[in-house]
């Protein structure tokens, strides 16, 4: 493929906490580092609400900087639109900048550097934990108020990058054209010729990456070893049944890409596209992940992106990511607590009977093994 959008970063997945938990579960001008707010509070250094004084002081900086750049946010993608504009409605004196929601994670990390020092430059990243953690010198510590809620395993230590939102990886299928794959050896036969597609290349994006997690986990192999899953990829190209076409809204809508892994909340938001849209999960095990936030510790607008955390995190958008069939990182927190939208979670499909997430080692091994053997494996 030529391009990895967006919707095919690399991706997700420090490990769950539970599994029960997840089944509930154009720019601006450069500002002051400062934050604006006060000459005496130097924003690219806070790394809690604190080094502000008070929220309200936070609040204040953020707004004296003016604007918040953001990076490879498609509105199509996890409810992000209704996020971007409840953010906007909520601080008008803040501009947004959305630029290139297409871009893939490491295209976010390489926007950073080729800007940094930059009023263009990106204030923050939603980022795939491959690429977060290749890339942990480019971003600023921080851990938000409601920090407490977020299980250990889904965030870096010191605030470095944070698990957000998730789900499982699924197929969605045209169901006009296609009866629903009961297991993965389904998408084999002769009647998904041509038809099967993953977002992007597995070696640079999450979706894809987690589909050879999944295959390998429903082809009875284990997460420390992605090779029965790379293997099932290469039976699929032999088929004729693996479709080289980057995955989009438009190529749902148009019946191009008419069977495709993905995330469940992603599949799911495709009925809007076609009405015969429909999404499986398999039983047995199933293959969970997160998306990450992070700062750029070079942010042209510091407070700005250390708000925008804050907000992300907040139970209001935590519902909003429900909201968008994701389950939010604070689920377990927000459901104890009563501030979950209980609607909202009863709608959420069923979780499989057994949930695996790679951690930090097995990522990084998988993401090896497939540089060395993706390419041969499915030319």
């Amino acid at each position: 493929m030529a391009r990895f959008t967006r919707r095919a970063r690399i991706g997700a997945g420090i490990a769950l906490a539970t599994t029960a938990a997840l089944a509930l579960t154009a720019c601006s001008g450069a500002a002051d580092a400062t934050g604006g707010g006060s000459s005496d509070v130097d924003a690219s250094a806070a790394t809690s609400v604190t080094d502000f004084g008070t929220f309200a002081d936070l609040e204040a900086a953020a707004k004296a900087e003016g604007s918040l750049n953001v990076i490879a946010l498609p509105r199509d993608w996890a409810n992000y639109g209704e996020i971007l504009d409840l953010f906007a409605e909520k601080y008008p004196e803040i501009t947004i900048n959305e630029a290139s929601p297409d871009v893939s994670s490491a295209e976010e990390i390489q926007a950073a550097k080729t800007n940094e020092g930059l009023d263009t430059a990106p204030d923050v990243f939603d980022i795939g934990l491959t690429v977060a953690l290749q890339n942990t010198d480019v971003f600023a510590p921080y851990k938000v108020q409601t920090w407490d809620d977020i299980p250990e395993e889904l965030k870096e230590p010191t605030g470095l990058f944070v698990g957000d939102y998730g789900g499982y990886m699924s197929i969605g299928y045209d169901s006009a054209k296609f009866d629903a794959p009961a297991e993965l050896s389904d998408l084999l036969s002769a009647d998904y010729k041509g038809a099967v597609a993953i977002n992007g290349d597995p070696t640079q994006a999450g979706a894809a990456f987690a589909a050879v997690g999944l295959a390998t986990v429903q082809s009875y192999g284990t997460l420390d070893d992605f090779q029965p899953g790379i293997d099932f990829f290469s039976e699929l190209q032999k088929a004729g049944n693996l479709l080289k076409v980057d995955v989009t809204t438009a190529t749902i809508a148009s019946g191009e890409t008419p069977v495709v892994f993905d995330w469940d909340y992603l599949n799911a938001s495709h009925t809007a596209d076609n009405k015969d849209w429909k999404v499986v999960v398999f039983d047995g095990t199933g293959y969970a992940g997160y998306y990450n936030q992070a700062i750029n510790a070079d942010a042209p607008h510091p407070a700005a992106a250390r708000l925008w955390q804050e907000f992300l995190y907040s139970d209001e958008v935590q519902n909003l990511w429900l909201k968008g069939g994701a389950r939010p990182v604070r689920m377990e927190a927000m459901t104890d607590a009563g501030t979950i939208d209980a609607d909202l979670a009863a709608a959420l499909p069923e979780a499989p009977a057994e949930t695996v997430v790679p951690t930090e080692e097995q990522s990084t091994n998988a993401g090896t093994l497939l540089g060395e053997k993706w390419a041969s494996a499915v030319q």
